[in-house]
């Protein structure tokens, strides 16, 4: 687990060993099982989650049931709901297991402690946030460029390991088309 980490802020950031240590004894490892809620609309929001294993869904829940799949959340990746992180605000997104996932979780608190403390940790979580926000961008402005084959050739080109682990049903939502179509794209 830690190594994993590790890389991952190094992707971005050096740590000695001792500063990685420090970093490391601010997060708590969780898993879950495939169906559990991470976050769950309503609910306070008290983490934030570093992906080692598994994949998730980040959905917003319409009142007629339906959700919008806003996100996926795989490996190496970081997940929650982050206006509720933030704000201090309860859920209102759904975040839950397509798979079994393994993460390592960081509070609020902590974050700003090592961020405060560490001016390479703060260095990190900006570059991360700005990358996050990018991709925001992408995935709206996809959405207002590009039809859902487009959108389709984009997503698989990006996340090609997407394609084998997500259930079509989930990969057609998330593009805003019905299975069928989907499938006509696959064929």
């Amino acid at each position: 687990m830690s190594v994993q980490l590790r890389k991952h802020f190094e992707e971005i950031i050096t740590l000695t060993d001792e500063e990685f240590d420090y970093v490391l004894s601010h997060f708590e490892p969780k898993k879950f099982r495939k169906h559990q809620y991470v976050v769950q609309e309503g609910y306070d929001v008290d983490h934030e989650y570093f992906v080692l294993k598994g994949l998730l869904k980040s959905t917003y829940p319409k009142e007629d049931g339906k959700d919008h799949i806003l996100q996926f959340s795989m490996e190496n990746w970081w997940v929650t709901d982050y206006q509720a992180f933030y704000n201090r605000q309860k859920a209102t997104l759904n975040i839950d297991c397509i798979e079994d996932v393994t993460a390592l979780m960081l509070t609020a608190s902590n974050k700003n402690k090592l961020c405060s403390e560490m001016h390479k940790m703060e260095h990190f979580f900006r570059i991360k946030t700005n990358g996050g926000y990018v991709a925001l961008q992408q995935r709206i402005l996809s959405f207002l460029q590009y039809d859902a084959k487009a959108r389709y050739q984009q997503l698989i080109g990006k996340y090609p390991q997407l394609y084998q682990r997500l259930p079509k049903t989930l990969l057609a939502s998330y593009l805003g088309v019905s299975r069928e179509t989907l499938s006509r794209f696959t064929a």
